[in-house]
């Protein structure tokens, strides 16, 4: 039943406007002064109606940040962390939930107790494994004096070290992100809530665990990697420490490190026309996937298929 009530719909709609101006001012404010000549972003207080030096403006932050690289790079990363989370996730939340196995209960416990621990606690250790993926084999190395048998061996002196970085590579970037505590639990949730009969309904058919995934599972988990798809996009696009940390070259940079070389400095011009209009570049790829995916996303959320 729907009841009509104007006072409380005339309130519902001021709330809603107001909302949408708080949230979106900051965003307006961008686009505006990316509009603007240096002489009017400068004055105190900014005029609030747009210029004509859009594309100008447009036009220098791309140069003078290198852009074109920098979201290269940043969709290179955000694409990997999105398709690595979800499939490292169905794999591990199909293996909890329809494997029966000894070591089940603390595989699923151990995964649910990251979801308490956020990166920035995470991000040493996973540092010094991106730094040298061979380092605990070196360290075992180390430990169980190897070295000295293979002196032996070749009857003089030979030093081992063992290295093998990620650092400065997509790889690097990518791989110490892929794995998602929240997907997993996600993915885990609804295989709990499709029936068994479906399950025992393919064994009868002779379908292997594998053909099961792939032609029911699958299917039926579209919405939600929809959802998540668009979740973990904007998530992998956002990222700063990570990609502050494990790159030094400026090939490598991505697009919301890059963001720092068009901000002006103490004694630079103030051409904060430039550094709005690189921010909304840099803004635009992961609202164009929210945009295009939005059906798919809100479906995910609100109507899983089953």
């Amino acid at each position: 039943m729907v009841e009509k009530t104007p006072i409380l719909d005339t309130l519902t709609y001021v709330f809603l406007i107001l909302g949408i101006l708080i949230v979106g001012f900051p965003i307006i404010y961008a686009l505006i002064a990316a509009t603007l000549p240096i002489e009017d972003v400068s004055r105190v207080p900014m005029p609030l109606i747009p210029g004509d030096q859009f594309l100008v403006n447009m036009k220098a932050a791309w140069v003078k940040g290198d852009l074109g690289t920098q979201l290269t790079n940043s969709f290179i990363m955000a694409s990997g962390i999105t398709i690595g989370k979800i499939i490292v996730s169905l794999f591990g939340a199909f293996s909890i939930v329809y494997f029966d196995y000894r070591l089940r209960k603390i595989a699923f416990v151990s995964v649910f107790c990251t979801l308490m621990l956020p990166v920035e606690v995470r991000i040493l250790p996973t540092y010094e494994m991106a730094a040298n993926l061979l380092g605990p084999i070196q360290s075992l190395v180390d430990l169980l004096h190897l070295g000295w048998l293979m002196d032996w061996f070749a009857t003089h002196d030979i030093s081992v070290t063992l290295e093998l970085s990620l650092l400065d590579s997509y790889p690097g970037l990518i791989l110490p992100l892929v794995a998602s505590a929240t997907c997993t639990f996600l993915f885990r949730q609804f295989f709990l809530t499709i029936p068994e009969e479906l399950c025992e309904a393919a064994k009868m058919d002779g379908a292997s665990a594998m053909t099961f995934f792939r032609k029911i599972l699958l299917p039926l988990s579209k919405t939600n990697i929809a959802a998540l798809v668009v979740i973990e996009f904007v998530y992998g696009w956002n990222q700063y420490l990570w990609p502050l940390l494990i790159t030094t070259n400026p090939k490598m940079m991505t697009a919301v490190i890059g963001l720092q070389n068009i901000i002006p400095q103490a004694d630079d011009l103030p051409f904060w026309n430039v550094a709005m209009a690189g921010s909304l570049i840099v803004m635009l790829p992961p609202v164009l996937v929210v945009l295009f995916m939005q059906r798919w996303f809100v479906k995910g959320l609100v109507d899983p298929e089953k």
